[in-house]
């Protein structure tokens, strides 16, 4: 069995800023002040030292992150392009407030955010069922190289909730789960045969 703990990076200026920041790698992406801090605080609780890997989305604001948490563990830093944020296309580094706005029928009301059917304004984003199929394709061959192994995972708040569609579908419930809050900790295992195990979600 593999055990993941993924880890949303820390706030940055376009999250305070309400920005849809999808796979933007620019300096209002990077961790602001208060992102800083939120890795920081949880590196005091969390202490990353037991685990035998970690591996971060390649954006300057998980490398951040990972490295914070890393700092005192120094374990083995990997990269992986499929844990790359869900691309919003042509509406990446615009106002989540405004496109709501312009757009009601694909945002949840509760939530305030897209829905799964966005890419018929947004036709050059990500669909939900490609991110899930890129994270769905991490967790399967991530647990067969990594076996009995426990792996730090820095990525982000789609990706995170991709992982919950990947374990337990595309549906109404997994659809309503709000992202997880920056610097905050999902814990899944996988055993060799596949099974998932959710154990806890959004824990700071």
């Amino acid at each position: 069995m593999t055990t993941f703990y993924f880890v949303r990076h820390g706030q940055t200026a376009a999250n305070a800023a309400g920005l849809k920041q999808g796979q933007i790698n620019s300096a209002m992406t990077r961790l602001n002040d208060k992102g800083k801090l939120q890795v920081r605080q949880l590196a005091d609780h969390f202490d990353i030292s037991f685990a035998d890997l970690l591996i971060s989305s390649p954006l300057h604001r998980t490398m951040q992150t990972a490295d914070i948490l890393n700092n005192s563990a120094g374990i083995p830093m990997q990269q992986d392009q499929r844990l790359l944020e869900i691309s919003y296309g042509e509406w990446d580094g615009q106002k989540n407030q405004q496109l709501e706005m312009q757009f009601p029928d694909v945002f949840n009301p509760v939530l305030h955010d897209v829905t799964a059917n966005y890419t018929k304004y947004a036709t050059a984003g990500e669909t939900f069922a490609q991110v899930v199929e890129r994270v769905n394709l991490f967790l399967n061959e991530a647990s067969l190289q990594h076996l009995n192994e426990q792996i730090i995972v820095v990525t982000h708040g789609f990706t995170i909730k991709a992982i919950l569609m990947a374990t337990f579908g595309i549906n109404h419930v997994t659809s309503n789960i709000p992202e997880p809050d920056n610097a905050s900790v999902t814990k899944l295992t996988q055993t060799s045969d596949g099974n998932r195990y959710l154990h806890y979600f959004n824990r700071n």
